[in-house]
């Protein structure tokens, strides 16, 4: 077996896992009106971060801020999917399961919101 044989073998299985993570990305995009307001949100906090020319550690905090509400907003939607086709009918413990998810979401969000303020309220007030 020579080298390019190896690499191909290689390659070929890793491109197709970054294909199938960007097909659930935009499937949730397309799916998930709560993954397009992330996303609208994030441009315009992108925005907002260029506009104030934010410090390195500030830009640090707010791309782990909008990383971690997007992996937590699909592994929300992997979880109500996989709820959903384990039952049709109505359970308390797949209810308590998308709650749950819910809620991880939920705490992200404020804590994401949290640093928001922490960041770009003094920006904010230099304008005035």
């Amino acid at each position: 077996m020579n080298m390019d044989s190896l690499d191909k073998k290689k390659i070929i299985p890793l491109i197709r896992s970054f294909t199938y993570a960007i097909t659930g990305i935009l499937t949730a995009l397309k799916s998930e009106r709560n993954m397009r307001i992330h996303a609208i949100s994030s441009i315009v906090v992108l925005f907002f971060s260029y506009f104030f020319s934010i410090t390195k550690i500030e830009w640090l905090f707010v791309l782990i801020s909008i990383g971690g509400m997007f992996a937590l907003e699909l592994m929300n939607t992997a979880i109500e999917r996989v709820v959903d086709l384990a039952t049709l009918e109505y359970h308390p413990l797949a209810k308590q399961a998308k709650d749950l998810a819910a809620g991880a979401v939920f705490v992200y969000a404020i804590l994401s919101v949290i640093i928001g303020i922490v960041i770009f309220l003094p920006y904010l007030l230099s304008l005035f």
